[in-house]
């Protein structure tokens, strides 16, 4: 069974445990929402709605919102010294489609339940893997004993002769 919906000014075929992103909609994070403008319900006899289909909805699963690419608009107007920069980014909520309902039900499942993470298993035989030493880190030694004064620079030599002086 498939459904076509309407949101945000668009249109989306959808199936059960679908992933879609869509314009942002209210709903927090893991809860679920239904989608009231079902335009088609397909399947062995498809009903299409004028102009939606009564009494059908679409539940689905709030997973995240987000924020789309980022998307630059620069206008330059040449030899006018006349530039403009403009940026946004969409605001996007990704939704996972839990069922299709019809007949004015009411949703059925629920929001799914995180995976806990798994905790390591601590070794049995302790004496296998040993722990790991730490080297003390030694002073470093002054090198600056070992190093020989520097030379001097050697003295500038007597002024040049000018023009006038000659010998």
């Amino acid at each position: 069974m498939f459904a076509v919906i309407k949101t945000g000014g668009r249109q989306y075929r959808v199936v059960p445990d679908d992933v879609l992103e869509i314009g942002k909609i209210a709903g927090d994070v893991g809860t679920i929402v239904q989608l009231g403008e079902v335009l088609l319900v397909g399947g062995d006899s498809p009903v299409l709605g004028t102009p939606t289909v009564a009494g059908a909805s679409v539940a689905a699963e709030v997973l995240q919102h987000k924020r789309g690419p980022k998307v630059i608009a620069f206008k330059k107007r040449r030899r006018k010294n006349s530039r403009r920069k403009r940026g946004y980014r969409d605001e996007i909520t990704v939704l996972r489609i839990t069922e299709i309902l019809t007949n004015d039900n009411k949703p059925t499942i629920g929001p799914r339940k995180k995976p806990e993470k798994v905790a390591a298993k601590p070794a049995d035989d302790a004496d296998e893997a040993p722990a790991k030493k730490t080297a003390a880190k030694k002073p470093a030694a002054k090198k600056a004993a070992a190093k020989a004064p520097a030379k001097k620079a050697p003295a500038k030599k007597a002024a040049a002769k000018g023009k006038n002086d000659k010998k």
